[in-house]
């Protein structure tokens, strides 16, 4: 009997009775973070880090959370288990799994760059390690987002000098808070999206500082938001109140922007290439850091990414299939995350 097997509920641990992550009720389930496609709503009792355990509240209500800080040990059933950070949002963690000897850790969604806002990325030793590959091909290499946030302040400036309203489309939980965190204030105004507020204000009163940012409101004159910067989730772009800000210059921050056509699919004026996933670089030396042998591959290009591990790097590497979703919805193949 394997530590950790795929079931139509999820990731489970029969030696402890647990899930990683469900997407169907269970019992007992240890989240990894926040976003919806990680945590969803019906379980009988939530275990999740203590930086996670807000927004979790905030979007699941009224379910039994019990939290866990970083690096803390947990045994149930002789199985122990531990929270590292993963660097993907805020409170984002991998699982650590230890049974008789035996380690796996389980990724959830992580990148390696230090955001200023996430708990940065922590590579944890384990002989079996469960990898996303969202974005798992040669292609997909970011720049450090200190050039990404140049370029966004750049377009953003230019739009001011045009009279025109910049708006920016992000996830509410996560990027966009990154987001507000890089735009440079003095340029002007920062506005947000009613679904992106709330999440705000549950950060900060957990004690996260935001840059001061006005929530989108029928109040404001169309005067108000020239010059501005306007922060939406990917569903804003199909929705009747776009028109209210135009002149308008729309862009989108997304790891998909490094596909080329990816702008152009979406009608977009600019694309910014911004990820809160591993790039192929990060996925191959969080892999490397592991110094797992074994690597199980899910949501993302799994059969090339799980191909390259096994042909080209010796590992025995598998895919597996999960309902993750990674970045889809920010391309607007899975709806809006919010």
């Amino acid at each position: 009997m394997a530590l950790l097997e795929f079931t139509e509920k999820g990731i489970y641990c029969p030696a402890a009775d647990v899930y990683i992550d469900p997407w169907k009720p269970v019992e007992r389930a240890l989240i990894t973070h926040g976003h919806a496609d990680h945590s969803r709503w019906g379980h009988k009792h939530y275990l999740c880090t203590e930086s996670a355990k807000p927004v979790i509240r905030y979007r699941l209500g009224d379910v039994q959370i019990q939290t866990v800080s970083f690096g803390e040990k947990l045994s149930h059933n002789g199985v122990n288990f531990s929270f590292h950070p993963a660097g993907h949002i805020l409170g984002s963690a991998q699982i650590r799994v230890e049974h008789e000897g035996e380690i796996w850790v389980v990724s959830g969604d992580y990148k390696l760059e230090d955001d200023g806002l996430s708990e940065p990325f922590e590579p944890v030793k384990c002989h079996t390690f469960i990898t996303e590959s969202t974005f798992g091909l040669p292609v997909y290499r970011w720049e450090g987002q200190s050039v990404v946030f140049d370029e966004i302040n750049a377009w953003w400036r230019k739009n001011k000098a045009e009279r025109k309203v910049s708006l920016i489309t992000a996830y509410a939980l996560g990027k966009a808070q990154r987001l507000m965190l890089g735009l440079d204030e003095s340029i002007g105004p920062i506005f947000t999206h009613g679904a992106i507020e709330n999440t705000n204000q549950v950060m900060r009163r957990q004690g996260v500082r935001l840059p001061k940012a006005r929530k989108v409101s029928a109040k404001f004159k169309k005067e108000e938001y020239i010059g501005g910067m306007v922060i939406a989730p990917p569903s804003a772009l199909s929705a009747p109140w776009l028109r209210k800000f135009k002149p308008l210059s729309v862009g989108i921050a997304s790891g998909w922007m490094a596909l080329r056509g990816a702008r152009r699919r979406r009608a977009v004026d600019r694309g910014f290439v911004l990820s809160d996933h591993a790039d192929w670089n990060g996925l191959n030396e969080a892999i490397t850091a592991t110094g797992a042998q074994r690597v199980i591959v899910t949501h993302g290009y799994t059969n090339i990414f799980t191909r390259w591990l096994r042909e080209e790097r010796g590992l025995d590497a598998y895919e597996a299939q999960t309902e993750f979703e990674g970045e889809l919805s920010e391309m607007g193949e899975a709806g809006a995350e919010e």
